[in-house]
């Protein structure tokens, strides 16, 4: 169960060295002890007690009136199934249950689900005959001869309270049977007699205002939630964690309820069942040898490599000595046809395509050369010379006329790389002015020039998200992106492509795509997302947020360097990772880890629904404002029974247990209340068994004697009859 608690103590700073978990609270299978003793010697030397029955919505406690302490406490859970291989049915009741993996599965519960109404009379009937048996009664003559005082919920239905007498009365032949109400009991145990009544228990919450010993129930006020509901709301909540301790502050606590000082405290970490994978631990021996193997197999692979460079590099010697003979053999040629010939053979269309053939394989066995041996340097690149451009073509024979044109390409290429540098040293002294402009623009506005630059960083930052759910939507086969995509492939994949007009006078097996130019925007909507250019496009969206985000760091005083994307991204400064992991580094590798839940903003959210339903959903007022329309509102015609109720603010319940729950209620009372009233708030002694125990001693009382219904009494009343008294539900 999540505690309240106060004054949290800092410990440690975001860069101090965490300690490994220690405290880790595993998820342990449900209580049972075993069953529960018989005793029979209290039902023999006590004829005149009464037999007390707690039937609570979360534990079943009964024993007798004397009992300083219930002699049996179980959930009102049971199970009967018939075992065929013993060839008998086997019934378990409580606890029990845990103890046999088929009892699990066959448990009813005798509450509706969410409630404290009784809905499940064969499971209450089979609880009853375990309570008595377990108390001794022998069951002579086929009867109960013991009077029962059982408690029942605020406002409980008359039909619930008619079967229950009926059940008590007719099958078990009880004499007399007595109801009231749980809290009452607590109070009246407590010692109260005038005050507001504040029980928190398993499946609600009442508050009832009692004066001099009188509940008024007609002003009594119902919460829906209780333990049982804080637990299926932190299972929601930790659902939603992995597919928010209290002050009086609730808003200010939660939001530093994840500050890394004292995380480690406050985070509570659950370990779930796992199986760890089994690794093989090496000796330092074999981690050496394996080490020295991987290191000759390395140098191996070296010598391998150098080698098939050193064959490639002569290889290519080799080539171009043969090229070189043959330009040889071309230059002493006495006839074009020989010349022809040669070059055919080699497949080179002129004498130019081979003398380019030949420097470039000697700039290659250059650059080869220096990078393995490290012994020559790569030759200056001359200038390039086109003399065939100034002759005209008249002159020139056929052989110098494709030169020609060939020189005019090269010229082209050349003045085009001329341009593009041009172009490049001109973006250069343009973006220079431009950073001059804007820096002239910062120190005469700096306010304005830091507003576009967070500004800018929003939007790059937009961009990137937008991508990154571009990404996972495509990776969603039925996200709408996807689905579109594949729209679009089956389109094109298709004989007759949906939503394209043929042309005039295009053929019948030709679809026209392409003559468009807005044709070949479908194959960007197809690439949308995949890895052509999302490398280039992610590093240009990192860069220029990182120029942006040090201008920022630059000039700006707010921005430090825990608010740059990079550094929201580690881990140690990440709320999310606070949230998730505590203030431990977290290792997906492992099944140890990957099974933790740790619980942190959950341990105030959870127990906070008691005074803010809302968040949990809940459309009703919290008990503050509960209690201050019951004392200022309804109670406005009583000042003086108002003022002694808030002298006595009676808090009973398990919700009761929580760490702080007491303080808390005082201080959000105290926030509405007038400054000139008293206020004291305080808690039952054991606000879990005060209400058996109230109820045992009440039995005990004369009152107690005198206020159950009689066997008789019910049979001639009927089963609506019922005796009232100040701790019951009266007029009800």
């Amino acid at each position: 169960m999540p505690h309240y608690t106060y004054n949290i103590v800092p410990q440690s700073g975001r860069n101090s060295p965490r300690p490994a978990i220690t405290n880790i609270h595993s998820v342990s299978e449900p209580p049972y002890s075993g069953q529960l003793p018989t005793d029979s010697a209290t039902y023999r030397s006590s004829p005149n007690n009464a037999i007390v029955i707690d039937n609570g919505s979360s534990y079943v406690r009964a024993g007798w009136s004397t009992d300083r302490n219930p002699q049996l406490q179980f959930p009102p859970l049971m199970a009967r199934y018939t075992d065929r291989k013993l060839n008998r049915k086997l019934t378990f009741i409580g606890s029990e249950i845990y103890f046999d993996g088929t009892a699990r599965g066959q448990a009813k519960n005798i509450y509706e689900p969410g409630s404290n109404v009784v809905n499940n009379w064969d499971v209450q009937e089979g609880l009853l005959d375990y309570i008595f048996v377990k108390l001794g009664i022998d069951g002579r003559n086929g009867e109960v001869d013991r009077p029962v005082v059982m408690t029942e919920p605020l406002a409980n239905l008359g039909y619930t309270r008619r079967t229950m007498s009926e059940l008590l009365f007719e099958l078990y032949n009880v004499p007399s049977v007595a109801y009231g109400v749980d809290s009452l009991f607590s109070y009246d145990y407590n010692g109260g007699s005038t005050g507001l009544v504040v029980s928190s228990a398993n499946t609600s919450t009442h508050l009832i205002p009692v004066v001099d010993r009188q509940p008024l129930i007609s002003h009594a006020t119902r919460l829906d939630w209780g333990r049982s509901q804080c637990a299926e709301y932190l299972q929601r909540l930790l659902r939603a964690k992995y597919p928010g301790l209290l002050t009086s502050d609730y808003d200010n606590e939660a939001a530093k309820m994840l500050d890394w000082t004292g995380l480690e405290d406050r985070d509570c970490v659950v370990q779930l069942p796992y199986q760890e994978k089994e690794v093989v631990q090496k000796t330092e021996e074999e981690i050496r040898r394996a080490e020295e193997k991987r290191k000759e197999g390395g140098r191996r692979l070296q010598e391998q490599a150098a080698k098939m460079r050193l064959e490639k590099l002569v290889r290519k010697e080799q080539e171009l000595e043969y090229f070189k003979q043959l330009q040889e053999q071309i230059q002493e040629a006495t006839t074009k046809k020989e010349v022809r010939a040669m070059l055919d053979e080699e497949e080179f269309k002129d004498e130019d395509q081979l003398d380019r053939r030949i420097r470039e394989m000697e700039k290659s066995i250059r650059k080869q050369r220096n990078k393995d041996v490290g012994d020559l340097e790569e030759e200056p690149e001359e200038p390039p010379s086109y003399p065939l451009l100034d002759i005209p073509d008249d002159e020139l024979d056929e052989a110098g006329i494709r030169q020609k044109k060939a020189q005019r390409l090269l010229k082209s290429n050349h003045d085009a790389r001329a341009r593009a540098k041009a172009e490049k040293e001109a973006e250069k002294a343009r973006q220079a002015e431009i950073k001059r402009l804007d820096d002239a623009r910062r120190e005469a506005d700096i306010d304005s020039w830091l507003d576009e630059r967070r500004q800018a960083r929003q939007e790059i930052l937009q961009r990137i998200k937008d991508r990154d759910r571009l990404k996972q939507e495509l990776g969603n086969r039925k996200s709408q992106a996807s689905q579109m995509r594949m729209k679009h492939i089956a389109n094109l994949a298709s004989d007759n492509p949906m939503g394209r007009k043929r042309r005039r006078g295009q053929n019948a097996d030709d679809d026209g795509f392409g003559a468009d130019d807005a044709d070949w925007m479908i194959y960007r909507d197809i690439q949308a997302g995949k890895q052509d250019d999302e490398e280039d496009e992610e590093e240009d969206f990192g860069a220029q947020l990182k120029a942006v985000e040090a201008q920022l760091l630059d000039y700006d005083p707010d921005f430090t360097e825990e608010s740059t994307r990079e550094a929201q991204k580690d881990w140690t400064k990440s709320l999310v990772h606070a949230f998730l992991r505590g203030p431990w580094p977290f290792d997906a590798e492992s099944a140890r880890e990957s099974n933790q839940f740790h619980l942190n903003v959950e341990r105030i959210r959870v127990p906070e629904v008691v005074f803010q339903p809302s968040i949990a959903g809940v459309d009703q007022a919290g008990i503050v404002e509960i209690a201050e329309d019951i004392l200022m509102q309804r109670l406005a015609g009583m000042p003086e029974a108002r003022d002694a109720m808030l002298k006595d603010v009676f808090l009973t319940g398990g919700y009761a247990l929580f760490k702080g729950f007491e303080e808390r209620l005082q201080e959000e009372l105290r926030a509405v209340l007038p400054v000139d009233v008293s206020l004291s708030v305080r808690k039952a002694k054991d606000p879990v068994l005060d209400a058996w125990k109230g109820a045992a001693r009440w039995a005990g009382s004369d009152e107690g004697r005198r206020g159950g219904v009689t066997r008789e009494e019910w049979r001639e009343m009927g089963g609506e009859y019922m005796r009232e008294h100040r701790l019951g539900n009266v007029f009800n």
